[in-house]
Formats: C-alpha cells, structure tokens, sequence
C-alpha cells in the first residue's frame, strides 16, 4: 500500500483518495513521499493536514518529527487557548500544520494561518470528519486554500461520493479495502456468554482469563498467547464505563478510561499510561476506535455490542496491526445476540470459574514538572532517574517530553525508591515535582 501510494503522490500532481483499513500505515503512506516534495528553506505553512481528534494530531506531528527530515511542524487542537497556540506558532514557524478542523478554521480565520504557501491539504480519517459533523468547518477551511492546491484524503471506510465542497480535481483512487472481509486473518473471534444480564462479572472472569499472567485450571494455548497483553474493553455510554471502572477498581484491576467527557489532561495521562505499558487494560467509548496509534493491543472485548458495523470495524482494527495478531471477544447477556452484520462466526470461549488476583504490570509512569521549556530533553530524563532516582538505563521505559512537564516509565519495583531520592531534588538546577500517575 505504502509503495502504491507513494508511487502515485511523487509521480503525478493529482488529487488522490486512499482507501486502506486502519492499521495499514497511511500515516507514512502519506507523509514521507509529501515531505519530500516541501521546501525547507520556506519558513510558511506548505501542508495542511485535517484530523478528527487532537490524539491524531499530536501523533501525526510525532510521527513526522522522528523522521528527522528537517521541516517543522505543530498540532493544534481544541481545549486550549488559541492565542496560546498562536504565541507558540509564532515561534516554531511550522511548515506543517496537523490540525483539528474547528481550531484550523478559527487560526485561518484570525488570520494566524496563511495560505498563500500551501501546497496540499491532506484529510486524514476522513470519512470520520464527515460522521463527527466537521463538513461546515472543512468546507470553509478548503474555501481558504488555492484551487490548485492539491488534495489528499484518506480513508478507512469506501465513500460512494466526496462531497463538492472538497472541489477534488482530476483523482486517483487507490482502494486497498478487501472486498467481503471485516477483519484480516490475523485475528482470531470468541464468544464469551455471561449467566447474569450484568455482564460485570463475566468482564473480570474474561480479564483474569487474558490478562491477569495467573491461570487457574487447565491451561490453553490462548491463554498462554493472551496472558499479559494489552486489553480494550468497548462500552456504549460514559455512565457504564464509571460503572465498570468503579467494579474493576473494586476488584484489583490495574486500568484507565477513555471517554469525550474527560478534559484532555485526563485523556492523555490514560493514553499515555495505556501505550507505555503501565496499564493494560482500557475501558473506552467507540472515541478510541480511531484515530489511535498503539501497538502490540493483543485483545478487544465488546462489552457493549458494536451499534454499526463500521463500529465493528474499527474497533477490531485496534489489534492485528501491521503484522501482529489479535484476538476479539463478545461479551454476550443472556438475551444477548450477535450483530447480523458480523459475518464470522465466533468460537464459544469458556472462562474459568474463579477471578485469579491481578497482577499489577510491570511499569509505572511518572509525572516529572518540567520540559522543553525548561531545556530538558530525554537524555537529562535519563541522567536525572539514574543519578538521583538510582535506577538502571534498563529499568526506564518510554519518555514523553512537552513543554512544561514529561512523562516517564519506569520499572513499579523502584518507584518507592525513585520517589524518595527525588523527593525536593533538581533536574539541571532546577527544583522539579516527581509523582506517580495513578
């Protein structure tokens, strides 16, 4: 796909539509043929890129900062002030600019964002702009840019028509969705049956099951596949994920939650937390089943039954990806039946008769209060958790570092420790808070 798409954007100037499922790299398929094509020494916007959510965001700019090519990026999003994003913007001059479609629409139409430099707009997920609403806002985005600007947009889902207002040129379509298929081979389907119509019980059951590390009973080789990996457990409605969360909690299980009702700190705390492995299961609303980029999800459970079948698709999506393997479960009541629109028929799953104790996963994340504000980059991190928090380069995991604060894993046997030599400690001079993310 990426070979294909690639091809297509270096060799012509069309506009082009990329249909591909999620998980297929389209990110890259875009981004490295297009940065190619940018002008480094021109300090103004050339690319534009609409997403759906400020998650997307966020990892499309990481994404193209660790290809080191030399151009300049930002995410702007929702939930912050736009003139803090303006002050910021006046600094970085980004020659690429990952967007949410209101908060582009509000810096173009203060005039923080200029066009006249730009040469393509790349929609990204965009058949879920269209779903959240954001056709107004896109529409009055493109009425910004040149006609000949070009156009890319992709897609996990087929589009029967692309709205007028997108104004595409002359188009290639490059469709790599399989006919007929609504998940790769790769992943494997259960069903789990629940006695009680509260499914509560049968969720711990199947959680001990896949992700406890503890097996009671005879042993299977799913378990022994599953047993550790990283869990998303798909609920409905905010009100039942608070429900769950609470039981789960009651119950020892290490987890975060993940709904539009949470303020963007709490959200990027859980993914964070999720993707660094210190937490291992995610309750969520459908929120997450696009839009996120984390690897090595070895299981999907649908609490809640899929409403659509491109929920379906999309949630299913989260495993499997690239070349892993993933497993799906269907939790159903007792007056509970599959969706029609699930063509694979699922093998019964038959969890054990007792909830084993959680174990607690391996990581920890850390909140240290400063960034790159502060000139503190990952190596002083590092530097930092060794010398004064006593740890091995071998006990850290995954570091984040944004402006005034970072995040960092670390191995849960040394967080007493790291807690307790940091305590009142400087990071390069300056005092600095060190704190568990619980």
């Amino acid at each position: 796909m990426q070979i294909a798409v690639g091809k297509e954007l270096t060799s012509t100037s069309k506009d082009v539509v990329v249909l591909s499922p999620t998980g297929t790299g389209k990110t890259l398929a875009y981004m490295l043929p297009l940065q190619e094509q940018l002008d480094r020494d021109d300090i103004n916007v050339q690319m534009l890129v609409i997403v759906p959510g400020r998650e997307l965001a966020l990892q499309s700019h990481e994404v193209l900062q660790s290809l080191k090519c030399g151009l300049r990026s930002m995410a702007c999003y929702g939930g912050r002030a736009t003139m803090d994003e303006h002050r910021k913007m006046r600094e970085v001059n980004p020659q690429v600019v990952f967007a949410t479609p209101g908060r582009l629409l509000d810096h173009l139409e203060k005039g923080n964002i200029l066009c006249d430099s730009v040469q393509v707009i790349v929609i990204d997920e965009f058949d879920k702009c269209l779903e959240m609403g954001f056709a107004r806002e896109m529409s009055a985005i493109l009425g910004f840019v040149d006609d000949n600007c070009r156009r890319v947009l992709l897609s996990a889902t087929d589009m029967d028509d692309i709205p007028r207002f997108v104004n595409m040129g002359r188009t290639t379509k490059l469709n790599f969705i399989p006919e007929n298929e609504q998940t790769n081979d790769r992943v494997e389907s259960f069903l789990v049956r629940s006695q009680e119509k509260d499914k509560l019980g049968a969720l711990a059951l199947l959680l001990s099951d896949i992700g406890a590390g503890t097996v009671i009973g005879q042993a299977s080789s799913l378990r022994e596949r599953a047993g550790g990996e990283a869990s998303i457990v798909f609920l409905n409605y905010r009100d039942s994920i608070e429900r769950t969360s609470e039981y789960l909690k009651a119950n020892g299980f290490c987890h975060v939650v993940f709904h539009g009702g949470l303020d963007q700190k709490q959200r990027e705390q859980a993914l964070h937390q999720f993707s660094n492995g210190s937490v291992q299961i995610m309750v969520c609303t459908d929120l997450a089943a696009r839009g996120l980029d984390i690897p090595k999800i070895g299981n999907i459970i649908h609490y809640h039954l899929p409403l659509s079948q491109q929920e379906y698709i999309h949630r299913v999506g989260r495993t499997a990806r690239w070349d892993a393997s993933g497993r799906t479960f269907f939790l159903l009541g007792p007056e509970e039946k599959m969706p029609e629109f699930v063509e694979l028929e699922p093998e019964e799953y038959l969890v054990q008769s007792e909830v084993a104790k959680p174990v607690l996963p391996q990581m920890v994340t850390l909140y240290i209060g400063k960034g790159k504000k502060d000139k503190i980059s990952k190596g002083d991190i590092v530097g930092f958790l060794c010398k004064i928090g006593g740890l091995k380069s071998a006990e850290i995991g995954r570091i984040d570092v944004y402006d005034r604060y970072c995040y960092a894993a670390i191995n849960r046997k040394s967080l007493r420790a790291v807690l307790k030599n940091t305590a009142g400690a400087k990071i390069k001079g300056m005092k600095t808070v060190v704190e568990e993310i619980r």
